[in-house]
């Protein structure tokens, strides 16, 4: 999926998300013209907002992430430094996570900064060039604004879930029970499953947005398409393999999206390179590709935040 199809796609898809929501919202309005729902609005977004604003603090709680300093690691602070002038973007902190899954992931917000954290298992499981590739993704999420893109487009399901939710407490509970509670009740169970397919949407935005990223470190990084396939097909390979950890980590499916690859799909990803021979990453990477997408990969994938690893390297096969 070259670049041009990527950036139509997004803002394609992007497009229906806004109006899609702006055109329930004009019919609720219009329908009830409540001003209880426009405060539940106002509360939702300001909640949402807040969340984002310390979100960074959070996962910083939850993954047991530090500030890697450049005396501890002076060669990861350089490809840090000559990928972020590469992207055009302000260096951003770099934090090690202290989990034995290998991992990164992109965050931050106005108040704390942008910030690209590793995970020691990362730097354990792959090669230094292929650790430059990840971060290539990484940066990529930070200069195309996919935190504030998510975070936006987030919102919106969030609305109208609670919107709905709303309906239904009040047509039960409230003085709508005694004034025509069934429509009330009808019309938030339609908001609720209007939010479930708008989550669809947002979904298939951020498998589009990890496509983006990951031409971005192909585009950036000397034989990027090579080093990030080999890093990925090695990333799925060693997670699906530390089961008992991923059970013990509970926390690491809060953030998930966030990350290069989706921890909770291992086992379906690593189905394409149950094969795999110690022969080396080349052939891992050749073994995936020569793998074939099937109708259950098509429907795993719907429902995924991260595209299929086999889609995802034949893209990137692409871009060499």
């Amino acid at each position: 999926m070259n670049t041009w199809k990527l950036r139509t796609s997004m803002f394609g898809t992007l497009a229906i998300i806004i109006g899609l929501s702006t055109l329930v919202f004009t019919v609720l309005l219009s329908l009830l013209g409540s001003l209880d729902i426009i405060t539940l609005g106002i509360l939702v977004v300001a909640f949402n907002i807040l969340q984002w604003l310390i979100s960074p603090y959070i996962i910083d709680a939850l993954y047991k992430t530090r500030e890697l300093p450049e005396n501890e690691n002076p060669k990861l602070h350089e490809i840090v430094e000559n990928l972020s002038k590469k992207s055009k973007i302000k260096k951003p902190r770099l934090m090690l996570a202290q989990i034995p899954i290998p991992n990164a992931f992109a965050y931050g917000s106005p108040i704390a900064g942008n910030r690209v954290a590793i995970t020691s298992g990362l730097l354990k499981t792959l090669e230094s060039d292929e650790v430059e590739a990840v971060i290539g993704h990484e940066l990529g999420h930070l200069k195309h604004r996919d935190v504030q893109i998510m975070m936006f487009v987030s919102l919106l399901p969030a609305l109208l879930y609670y919107i709905g939710y709303s309906l239904m407490l009040s047509s039960m509970y409230g003085r709508q029970r005694q004034e025509g509670g069934g429509g009330a009740a009808l019309l938030g169970i339609g908001f609720l499953l209007f939010s479930w397919v708008l989550n669809m949407f947002i979904l298939y935005l951020s498998r589009l947005r990890e496509y983006y990223a990951d031409s971005h470190s192909a585009l950036i990084v000397n034989d990027g398409p090579r080093k990030l396939s080999a890093g990925l097909a090695k990333i799925v390979h060693t997670t699906k393999n530390m089961r008992k950890v991923r059970k013990e980590k509970q926390n690491l499916g809060a953030f998930k999206a966030l990350f290069i690859a989706d921890p909770d799909h291992a086992e379906t990803d690593s189905m394409a390179i149950a094969t795999m021979s110690a022969s080396g990453d080349q052939k891992l990477v050749q073994e995936i590709l020569s793998q074939k997408v099937t109708t259950a990969d098509r429907i795993i994938e719907i429902f995924s935040t991260h595209p299929n690893i086999v889609k995802r390297l034949k893209a990137l096969q692409e871009i060499s």
